[in-house]
C-alpha cells in the first residue's frame, strides 16, 4: 500500500489525481493491472469524471450542495454536509493502468474530492497486477 498526500486549500475542492497516480506508477515500476485507492476520511471522496472542462467540478460542487445543504443537522462539529458528499460519491475507486498509464476515456480524469478542507488528506493506493490469462 502507498501513500498520496495532498494538502487541500478550500472547503470544497476536487484535485485530478491523474498525474499523482501515474508518477506513482513510474516510480514503482507498475505497468499493467488495477490500481486500487481509498480515501480514508469520512468528508472526502473519490470520482471519475470529466476533466476538460473546469465547469464540470464547479457543477458538481454546485448541485451536491444543494443535496446536501449545510442546515438543521445534528452532527455536532458542523460538517454533517460533508459527511454526505462523502458517502454519495464513496471513498473507493478502482482505475485500470496499461503501460504505465490511467486507462481513462478521452474526457475522463480522477478527482479527489475535499468536502471539509482545508487539510492535509491521503489516499492509499493498492496495484494489483493484471493475472488475466493470455490467450494466442
Amino acid at each position: 500500500m502507498h501513500d498520496v498526500t495532498l494538502t487541500t486549500r478550500r472547503r470544497e475542492e476536487f484535485i485530478r489525481l491523474d498525474d499523482h497516480l501515474e508518477s506513482l506508477a513510474a516510480a514503482y515500476g507498475w505497468r499493467d493491472g488495477l490500481l486500487l485507492l481509498h480515501v480514508p476520511h469520512t468528508t472526502a471522496a473519490l470520482t471519475i469524471n470529466e476533466n476538460g472542462d473546469p465547469d464540470v467540478p464547479r457543477d458538481l460542487l454546485m448541485r451536491l450542495a444543494v443535496l446536501a445543504q449545510d442546515s438543521g443537522y445534528r452532527h455536532a462539529e458542523g460538517n454533517s454536509d460533508a459527511h454526505l458528499k462523502s458517502s454519495l460519491l464513496g471513498c473507493q475507486l478502482w482505475v485500470p493502468l496499461k503501460d504505465g498509464r490511467l486507462r481513462l476515456g478521452t474526457w475522463q480524469s480522477v478527482w479527489f474530492c475535499e468536502f471539509d478542507g482545508p487539510r492535509q488528506r491521503q489516499i492509499w493506493v493498492r496495484h494489483m497486477e493484471d493475472f488475466g490469462v493470455q490467450r494466442g
